[in-house]
C-alpha cells in the first residue's frame, strides 16, 4: 500500500524522493505514529512534503490512496448550539433576489429610527420590525441584502451596512512562524542591501590588503554590517469578514517583521479611515490620526496594505458608510490620500481572486489603487514586491 502511495504522489508531481520514502518507513517501523489515519497523514506530509505549495496534492492522493479506513463513530453528538438557532431562516436564491433593499445608506438608518422609537417589545421571525431570525433589514440571525446587525456574536451572511456592538478585535501573532518560509522567499525580492550602523564587522578582503601594505603587521579593517534598507508601512485590515484569513495574515505578518528590519504596522477596519491603531484591545482609546501617519512616514517608505476589500459599498464612497463608527469622510477619500503619499504602493487581497469580479467592494478599491490588487498567494505576493521595486 505504501508503495502505490508513493508512486501515486509521484504521478501527481508531488517532488518526493525515494529518501523521503524510505524515512517515512523508518519512522513507521520505529512506531513514530500510532493506529491512527490522522497520525500517519501529519507523519508522511512531514517526510514527504518540503513545500507547502504541494500540500493540497498530497491530500488530494492521500484521501484517494487511503479512503475508508476510518470509519464513523457509534453515535453522533449534535452541538448545543446547533440546535439554539433552529429559528434561523435560510431562504433560497429565488427568495433573496425578491428582497429589494431599502434604497441607500440614509433611508435605512432613518427607518431604523423610526422603528425604535415605534416598537415597544420583543419581536421574532418577521419582516419589518427589529427583531431576529427574519427578514428585517435590523436584527440578528437573519437575512436582507443590506442590513444594520444588532447584538449578534458575529457576521454570517456578511451583508451588514452597519454594525450595532461593541466588537473585540485580536491582535495577529508576530511569531507564527508555520508556513511562513516560502513567504520570506517571496518578500526577498524587496530588498535593498546599504552598510548602516557602527562599524563592528570585519572587512577581511580590506583587512588582508592593508596588512600586507602593512609589512605583514595585522591591521584590523571593520565595516558597518550589511541591512535590507527597505522600509515597509503595513497596513492590515483586522475584524468581521477578515476572520477567515487570519491564520495567512498571521503568516505574511511573522515573515515581513523578519525580512523588514524597518517595519511598521498598524491596524485599520474594512476601509481605512481618519485614524489607525496598534493595538486592537485598546483600539478605541489608543489611535494615531491618519493624517499623522501620512506626515510621519515620507515617501520613501513603501506601503502594503492587507485586506479582503470586502465591504458595503458605502465604506468606500459614503461619509458615515464606515461599519461602526460615523466617518465624516468617505473612505475613498482616504485611500487618495494614502496612494498620493505613498506611489509605491500595494494592496494583497486574501480572497481568491476569481472571486474579485463578483464583489462591488473590491472593484472600487481595485480601482482605487490603480490596478496594484494582488492575492495574498506566494505568486501574488512576488508579483506585489515586483511591482514596488519598480
Amino acid at each position: 500500500m505504501f508503495a502505490g502511495f508513493f508512486l501515486e504522489l509521484k504521478r501527481a508531481r508531488v517532488p518526493v524522493s525515494l529518501r523521503e520514502y524510505l524515512t517515512l518507513l523508518e519512522a513507521m517501523r520505529k512506531s513514530v505514529a500510532g493506529y491512527s489515519v490522522d497520525e500517519f497523514y501529519y507523519l508522511s506530509r512531514t517526510c514527504l512534503v518540503k513545500d507547502e505549495r504541494n500540500i493540497d496534492k498530497f491530500d488530494r492522493v492521500f484521501g484517494q490512496v487511503f479512503k475508508g479506513l476510518e470509519e464513523l463513530a457509534d453515535g453522533i453528538d449534535i452541538p448545543a448550539d446547533w440546535l439554539k438557532k433552529l429559528a434561523d431562516q435560510l431562504l433560497t436564491e429565488e427568495e433573496k433576489q425578491q428582497i429589494e433593499a431599502m434604497g441607500g445608506l440614509e433611508k435605512l438608518l432613518d427607518t431604523l429610527r423610526q422603528r425604535l422609537a415605534e416598537q415597544k417589545e420583543r419581536h421574532e421571525g418577521g419582516s419589518k420590525w427589529v427583531g431576529t431570525a427574519g427578514k428585517s433589514p435590523y436584527g440578528a440571525h437573519g437575512y436582507n441584502p443590506e442590513g444594520v446587525r444588532i447584538g449578534q456574536e458575529e457576521g454570517r451572511h456578511r451583508r451588514a451596512v452597519k454594525v450595532w456592538d461593541k466588537r473585540d478585535f485580536k491582535n495577529l501573532d508576530g511569531d507564527v512562524e508555520l508556513g511562513t518560509r516560502n513567504i520570506k522567499l517571496a518578500l526577498r525580492r524587496l530588498r535593498h542591501f546599504a552598510r548602516t550602523g557602527a562599524a563592528e564587522t570585519l572587512d577581511l578582503d580590506d583587512t588582508v590588503r592593508a596588512t600586507a601594505k602593512n609589512a605583514g603587521w595585522l591591521e584590523l579593517r571593520l565595516v558597518a554590517e550589511r541591512h535590507n534598507a527597505v522600509k515597509v508601512l503595513l497596513l492590515l485590515d483586522i475584524g468581521g469578514s477578515m476572520d477567515g484569513h487570519i491564520r495567512a495574515c498571521e503568516e505574511l505578518f511573522s515573515a515581513a517583521r523578519s525580512e523588514f528590519k524597518r517595519l511598521e504596522h498598524f491596524y485599520f477596519h474594512n476601509c481605512p479611515y481618519e485614524y489607525v491603531w496598534k493595538d486592537s484591545r485598546r483600539r478605541h482609546r489608543e489611535r494615531t490620526p491618519t493624517m499623522e501617519l501620512l506626515h510621519t512616514y515620507d515617501q520613501g517608505w513603501k506601503l502594503i496594505l492587507v485586506g479582503d476589500a470586502t465591504m458595503a459599498p458605502y465604506e468606500i464612497t459614503d461619509p458615515g458608510g464606515s461599519v461602526e463608527h460615523w466617518n465624516a469622510e468617505s473612505g475613498e477619500t482616504w485611500m487618495q490620500r494614502l496612494t498620493l503619499t505613498y506611489p509605491k504602493a500595494v494592496w494583497l487581497n486574501p480572497v481568491p481572486e476569481r472571486y474579485w469580479q463578483n464583489t462591488d467592494s473590491i472593484a472600487r478599491i481595485r480601482t482605487l489603487m490603480e490596478g496594484r490588487m494582488f492575492p495574498l498567494t506566494l505568486d501574488g505576493i512576488d508579483a506585489a514586491m515586483r511591482r514596488l521595486q519598480r
